[in-house]
Parts: C-alpha cells; sequence; structure tokens
C-alpha cells in the first residue's frame, strides 16, 4: 500500500538534524501540519564569499558557487539534502521548502575578481544545489552572476536541471561567443511519469529536451548528465536517454552512480515506500551490491565506478551507448586567456 504524499514534493517528512539533541516529529494534527510545509520559504542569508574551492581531484572543475541553499526540486536523492542540516534544518521536507537566497552574490564574485594574483579557472554554477530553481524566475541572482562572468571575462560552467536556464539565452549567446559558458542538463530520465515523482519540481522531460536543443542551436556546448542511475528505477532507460540526447543536439554526456549518504538514505527509503513499495527492498539490494554491500560510498570517485556486476552492466551499456550514439562528439575546454581582473569596470564606463 503506498503511502500518501504532498504533489510536488520528494521528501516525504523532515527527518531528524543529527546536529540536534532533540527530535521534532510530526503533529498530531496531520492536516494542519501538511498545509504548512507544502509552502515555500525564502529566507536571506549573507555570506562573506561566494566561491568555494574544490576539494579532491574527483570533479572536473575547481571552483563552485551557489546562489541558493536547499532546492525546491525535490529529487530524493539528493546528494545536497545533508548540507541543510548545517542551517539548523532538516535534510528532508525542509531542504525542499525552505531556500536560502545569497542577493548578494554577485558583489561578492565581483569581490573574487578583484583578488590580487587571482589566476583564473572555471566555476561551476552549482556544485550544491540547482542555480535555476524555481525561486530563480523571480531573484535572477544567477543571471546577474552571469553578467559578472561576461564583465571579467571569467568561464563559467553551468548544470540545472530547469529549462529556466533559456531566459538567459542573451548572455550564453555572448559567453559563448568567447568560449566562456558550457551548459549540462541534468536528464535522468525521459519517462515523464517517472519524472514527476523522481524530480517533481523540474522542468518536464519534453521541456528539457526543448531547451537542451534550442541551446545547441544557438552554438552554446550542451552536456547531458545522465544521473544519478538508480538500479531499478531508470538503469533501463540508458540507451534510450543517449539517443534522444543525442538527436537534440547534446554534445557530450555523464553519469553518476547512486549513493544514499547519511541522511540521503531514510529520506530515499520513504519515497521508495510511498511510490514503489513493491519493488523497494529490490532495489535497495541492487544500490548495495554496486558499493561492496552498503548504500552509501562517500568517496565520489568511488562511488561512480563502482563495485560488481550490475556496476560493470551500467559501464558497459554507456560504453555502447558513447559508441554509437557520440562516437565524434566532442566538449571543447573553456578558455582563460580572456579574463581581466579590471574589464568589468572599464565595461561599465561605456
Amino acid at each position: 500500500m503506498k503511502k500518501e504524499f504532498t504533489k510536488g514534493q520528494g521528501a516525504i517528512t523532515n527527518i531528524h538534524n543529527r546536529f540536534f539533541k532533540q527530535r521534532y516529529e510530526t503533529s498530531i494534527y496531520q492536516d494542519d501540519y501538511e498545509e504548512k510545509i507544502a509552502k515555500t520559504r525564502i529566507l536571506e542569508v549573507f555570506p562573506k564569499t561566494i566561491v568555494n574551492k574544490v576539494k579532491g581531484n574527483s570533479l572536473p572543475f575547481l571552483y563552485s558557487m551557489n546562489p541558493y541553499q536547499g532546492c525546491e526540486h525535490g529529487c530524493a536523492y539528493c546528494y545536497a539534502r545533508p548540507t541543510h542540516q548545517y542551517w539548523g534544518f532538516s535534510a528532508g521536507v525542509d531542504f525542499e521548502r525552505i531556500i536560502l537566497v545569497k542577493k548578494n552574490a554577485p558583489e561578492l564574485l565581483e569581490q573574487h575578481f578583484k583578488k590580487k594574483g587571482y589566476l583564473p579557472a572555471v566555476i561551476s554554477l552549482s556544485g550544491n544545489t540547482d542555480c535555476y530553481q524555481p525561486i530563480e524566475r523571480k531573484l535572477g541572482i544567477t543571471r546577474n552572476l552571469l553578467q559578472v562572468c561576461l564583465d571579467y571575462r571569467h568561464p563559467v560552467s553551468i548544470i540545472t536541471k530547469n529549462a529556466l536556464v533559456i531566459r538567459d539565452l542573451d548572455l550564453l549567446k555572448d559567453l559563448a561567443d568567447k568560449n566562456l559558458v558550457n551548459v549540462s542538463l541534468s536528464i535522468p530520465t525521459i519517462n515523464e511519469d517517472l519524472r514527476r515523482v523522481l524530480e517533481p519540481r523540474t522542468s518536464s522531460v519534453k521541456t528539457k529536451l526543448k531547451a537542451l536543443e534550442t541551446l545547441s542551436l544557438k552554438g552554446i556546448p550542451t552536456h547531458v548528465m545522465v544521473a544519478p542511475i538508480i538500479p531499478g528505477i531508470n538503469s533501463t532507460e540508458i540507451l534510450p536517454i543517449l539517443k534522444t540526447i543525442a538527436e537534440n543536439g547534446a554534445n557530450s554526456f555523464g553519469y553518476t552512480l547512486v549513493g544514499l549518504n547519511d541522511e540521503v538514505e531514510p529520506v530515499f527509503k520513504d519515497w521508495l515506500e510511498t511510490h514503489y513499495p513493491d519493488r523497494k527492498e529490490k532495489v535497495l539490494n541492487q544500490i548495495a551490491s554496486l558499493h561492496k554491500g552498503n548504500l552509501a560510498e562517500k568517496n565520489i570517485a568511488k562511488r561512480n565506478a563502482g563495485n560488481g556486476n550490475f556496476a560493470d552492466m551500467i559501464h558497459n551499456t554507456f560504453d555502447i551507448g558513447r559508441k554509437k550514439f557520440f562516437s565524434q562528439s566532442k566538449f571543447p575546454a573553456l578558455s582563460t586567456d580572456l579574463f581581466d581582473g579590471t574589464k568589468g569596470e572599464q565595461l561599465r564606463l561605456f
């Protein structure tokens, strides 16, 4: 029997924040509770920096910046959920219903570019939560960050699940003309029914694919993250996804294997119990088979490599898809040669 859930929401409950000694549980007034958690709260925060240096060498970028903390998209598998606890919130419903916004991000980015001796390197927008989640439509923080990158001729790599990225086509085109931008769209499924529950507040499959095609036709390098691959959920879609994204202009693709680190595990288990109770144990067992019997693997490189026959099957399927649909595709490296730490100020004089 499926659990009841709030439409447009990935997490089912607010799980315990491990940094709190005390727990809070659902009120006995369930209707009142559900009405409250269905609303999104926007809280402004005031960081002192916006650019983060990425630790380790398992990711293809050195820096990242996140204009938002928390994400309305509501993906139950999201690896960023545990970070919400550092702000005093739950990795469950709070993560997708309490969004922290950094309105001063563009000014902080300019300060970063003006640092004495700064050497440009590609910055990822975003490395944690989605820079084009729904609130961006109103606030435009990501658009302003792109304008700063254009002013200073600094390379930026975007990853998003939202077709809202097309709103900024003018800036993206100007950046692409100088080889300063690429865009990665996250498309873990082309099954719209699955998309509605897997990532409930992202753009529809049709809209994502249209965005991919539009970016490609405008000459903006496009990449698709088929991520994460979840055994028993979207693992049978690999070749159909690769065929579809190739037909819509993707230059290249990447993928990851799911890992249920920390508080992601109870959130995802609740999601399975709610939407796919008949296959819950099978899915969890197959995830564990990827990581030597564990549901989690914190080392990114090890998690994406996986272990065992199921991991090998996934990698082999992607290899087949690469040879069949992307044998001639290339994803160009972005330029750092045009950066000028004073250029932004000079351009604004005209």
